[in-house]
């Protein structure tokens, strides 16, 4: 019942006929961008706000944050050209609370003002400058949509040149493929309550910048696994991101990561992070529960 309400609400907030145009309108997009966290956060959390390379970053943590050594960087997803949006903090803020355990809101460039290389390079800056606060095994990474594409990526690269990996990576319905390419994606777009492959091959098109959309660095579908740290990934079977997560999957199985796979075929993209729903609550402790440790 409270999954039918939800997808209500998401087509009556006109999301899917926004990503159904091209060019889209990443300006209207952006209209429910939420940058900083509500007022309640500065209550209840210590909240420092500074910046790594061109990103802003908004640190989340108790204000008795206890004997915790780790940390968790959450990439927020947005088609790679909007966000964070309030769902976002949202999550960020259950996070804090129930594991103590402080998060980084990384608020990352976006296209089309900048293009996928700038963006790897600013994470690439936050990994690193994060890896100074803690070491790699307490280090969890947390991306939702295309943040599950930069944190991939960006393991890609550090194990290309032999670095220090994250010890854990949650995918939350991460776009794998850039370039939209996969055939079943056509039949899942009917009913995908949220996306369509026109505005999102558009979205994706603005900050490739004319790279080739199965580039790794932006479609890490088509980079290696081996190497990857333990991996939770959600999948929802009405996202047309699905069939493409479901090649990664594969991928990561092929190359032995350490993988859990949550598979629900009858929600949304982003579920996890989506309110009220039975799902998204189980996704949500079982998030936790692997934060927590």
């Amino acid at each position: 019942m409270l999954a039918r309400l939800i997808f209500l609400i998401l087509k009556l907030m006109g999301i899917k006929q926004l990503f159904s145009e091209s060019p889209i309108d990443y300006k209207k997009l952006r209209k429910t961008d939420k940058k900083h966290p509500p007022k309640w956060s500065y209550r209840n959390f210590q909240v420092v706000n500074t910046t790594i390379k061109e990103s802003e970053i908004t640190k989340v943590a108790r204000k008795k944050t206890g004997d915790t050594q780790k940390l968790v960087l959450f990439v927020p997803g947005g088609a790679f050209i909007s966000g964070p949006v309030p769902h976002h903090w949202d999550v960020i803020g259950q996070i804090v609370k129930k594991t103590n355990v402080p998060v980084w809101m990384v608020d990352y460039l976006k296209a089309p003002e900048s293009d996928i290389r700038q963006i790897n390079e600013n994470i690439d800056k936050i990994y690193k400058t994060a890896l100074q606060e803690v070491s790699p095994d307490q280090l969890i990474l947390i991306g939702d949509s295309v943040g599950g594409t930069l944190i991939m990526s960006l393991v890609q690269r550090l194990i290309a040149k032999k670095e220090n990996v994250p010890s854990k990576l949650i995918l939350i319905t991460p776009v794998c493929d850039a370039s939209m390419t996969n055939e079943a994606i056509a039949a899942i777009d009917k009913v995908d309550p949220m996306l369509s492959r026109k505005g999102i091959l558009s979205a994706k098109e603005m900050c490739a910048q004319g790279l080739d959309l199965k580039h790794p660095s932006i479609s890490p579908l088509y980079g290696a696994f081996e190497g990857f740290p333990s991996t939770l990934l959600f999948l929802g079977g009405k996202d047309i991101m699905y069939p493409d997560g479901i090649l990664t999957a594969e991928k990561m199985k092929d190359a032995n990561v350490p993988l859990e796979v949550i598979d629900e075929i009858a929600m949304p993209h982003v579920y996890p992070v989506l309110p009220m729903m039975r799902e998204s609550q189980e996704a949500m402790t079982k998030i936790v529960g692997l934060v927590r440790g």
